[in-house]
């Protein structure tokens, strides 16, 4: 991890949190250093969202199979295999659905550049966003002695799935097996373990959840869910 400093502050940032694209709008700091402010980034944020609600894609549902995606739906993972969070998550996934990816790889540029690959020529790269503190060291003016802030702020950046690149070492082109069909079929193994579990189960509606205040788990007809074994854990567990 590198560390940059600028004007009265010290900032912590890895290679797997670039600086701002300059095609993005972006705001002088006091080093110079282009950032792209808070405000830029939750307007592209939430603009992506309404988008999506326009076309009645609601991004934060996860679905219950991956459709176009092998295997059974994940979370989009880094470079290094670590896992998105937040908001990330729904980007991702939107960007997945809207442009047909089957991988749920994401890397930047430069991090391709690293790994001896390319971005194709034309390729268009979806939004992530980086949030954090970073100290400041101010004067007090009433006691004239040094202080110590935490400052918050808040990047964006572009990341470009796996297949949107060429020449990337085989391991980050591998696709995961394909879920199991398992609409129509039951499990006994695991219809053993949720009776062993004691957990109230009842079936109906087309949501999954955990009442906290009645203790039990809803769960929809099973004919619904076509990947009732990642959904049924979930909720349990």
């Amino acid at each position: 991890m590198t560390t940059t400093t600028t004007h009265n502050s010290n900032a912590t940032h890895s290679a797997d949190f670039p600086r701002t694209p300059k095609a993005h709008q972006r705001a002088k700091g006091k080093s110079g250093t282009a950032i792209e402010t808070r405000a830029d980034v939750y307007t592209r944020v939430t603009d992506k969202i309404l988008a999506d609600l326009e076309k009645g894609v609601r991004t934060w549902f996860k679905p219950w199979s991956g459709e176009h995606l092998a295997g059974n739906i994940t979370r989009p993972l880094r470079a290094n295999g670590l896992p998105y969070r937040g908001v990330n998550i729904l980007l991702l996934w939107a960007a997945s659905i809207e442009q047909g990816f089957s991988s749920q790889v994401w890397m930047t540029f430069k991090q391709a550049q690293e790994l001896g690959a390319n971005v194709r020529k034309g390729e268009r790269g979806s939004l992530v966003v980086y949030a954090n503190t970073f100290t400041k060291t101010e004067a007090n003016e009433q006691t004239g002695e040094d202080e110590e802030m935490q400052i918050p702020f808040m990047k964006g950046y572009t990341v470009f799935n796996v297949e949107q690149i060429e020449g990337l070492p085989a391991h980050y082109m591998a696709k995961p097996e394909p879920a199991p069909e398992t609409a129509g079929q039951r499990d006994e193994r695991l219809e053993q373990f949720f009776r062993n579990t004691g957990a109230t189960i009842r079936h109906g509606g087309n949501r999954a959840f955990y009442n906290i205040s009645a203790d039990f788990v809803q769960m929809p007809p099973f004919p619904v869910v076509a990947d009732r074994k990642l959904t049924h854990v979930e909720v349990v567990c």
